[in-house]
């Protein structure tokens, strides 16, 4: 995972290419017509969360999550047709401009759209081949695919906090793009898939959290201090009982959302922000005390813990802090 995430393209090409020929992970949830596994969002969870509990490298949430969702939700049977089943094998990799991300205007072109603005935060914007790229035009929110080697588009790689993740910040000048879906039900395919983001990050942020407190708990029965382990002593205790309670409430709040998302998609705008303010916030503060619980080591390179402290940092805010979360949920309940 080192290797990967320091590495020029954010990833390891090889262990991508036996997640996607030997296990199918990218097309877990894409129908099988369009060559993917057939699933649902809820066995695509099952996979982030194992994913988040090794912090692996790869272009997994931008293509099979975010860009993957985005076309499904949008209905275009053409742009389904051909993006789908490549990035089902794993073959094209693909990302999503969200809405509150973007800053792009769509201008429609004799032969379909140029693209001008600024897209921020991109998750492996750099990388990926195809670009969706949520743009306002004259009718409303609009959804783009926009070629990487296309004329006017610039990609810069942006340095955060979180090392393990790659983001980018897209500059398009008349850059030109193939309008996907119906433009007048362009911002309802961008929120639902912005509220399965929510969800599948969220579920992410579960496994950073049960990785954090294993390694926390494990130090503590090995770290000895005044002749006994320090897990022994009241204050490390009352730390991590309080982050087994709050991981136990987020992947019970994760899983719910996984299976409404399938079986009861019209409570998914109520669930997904209220999922994520509550696994995001789970996951900093598990990740926080495994840093206190190892003491000094812990804010070293060369240990862990500050891996997942940082997966957890920029978790919370990629989509939106919780306390956003929470003020969208109140909207949505018009609170």
């Amino acid at each position: 995972m080192r290797r990967a995430m320091l590495g020029e393209l954010g990833h390891d090409p090889a262990l991508w290419s036996r997640m996607s020929s030997e296990l199918g992970l990218p097309g877990l949830a894409i129908p099988e017509q369009y060559g993917g596994g057939g699933f649902t969002f809820l066995e695509l969870g099952i996979v982030l969360q194992e994913m988040g509990r090794a912090l692996v490298c790869a272009p997994f949430f931008s293509s099979a999550v975010l860009a993957a969702t985005a076309l499904l939700n949008s209905g275009d049977e053409n742009a389904m047709a051909r993006w789908l089943p490549r990035i089902a094998s794993g073959e094209l990799l693909a990302t999503l401009v969200l809405p509150r991300h973007s800053n792009v205007r769509a201008t429609a072109a004799s032969d379909g759209w140029t693209l001008d603005g600024v897209a921020e935060f991109v998750i492996d914007g750099v990388g990926a081949e195809l670009v969706l790229v949520a743009a306002q035009g004259d009718d409303g929110l609009a959804m783009v695919g926009v070629d990487a080697q296309a004329s006017g588009l610039m990609r810069q790689p942006v340095e955060v906090f979180d090392a393990t993740r790659r983001v980018a910040r897209l500059e398009f000048a008349a850059t030109p793009g193939v309008a996907i879906g119906d433009v007048s039900s362009g911002a309802t395919a961008l929120e639902r898939t912005a509220d399965l983001a929510a969800i599948a990050l969220a579920t992410e942020c579960v496994g950073v959290a049960e990785r954090a407190l294993e390694m926390a708990t494990d130090y503590a029965k090995l770290r000895e201090q005044f002749g006994r382990p320090i897990g022994s002593f009241q204050a490390i205790k009352h730390r991590l009982a309080t982050v087994l309670v709050e991981i136990e409430a987020a992947r019970s709040a994760a899983w719910y959302a996984l299976w409404s998302a399938t079986a009861r998609p019209d409570e998914t705008p109520v669930v997904a922000p209220l999922t994520l303010a509550t696994c995001t916030e789970t996951a900093y503060l598990a990740a926080s005390e495994n840093v206190q619980v190892h003491g000094g080591i812990g804010y070293t390179w060369e240990h862990p813990a500050h891996l997942y402290l940082r997966r957890a940092t920029m978790s919370r805010l990629l989509l939106g802090d919780p306390a956003e979360q929470r003020e969208a949920l109140l909207r949505r309940l018009d609170y």
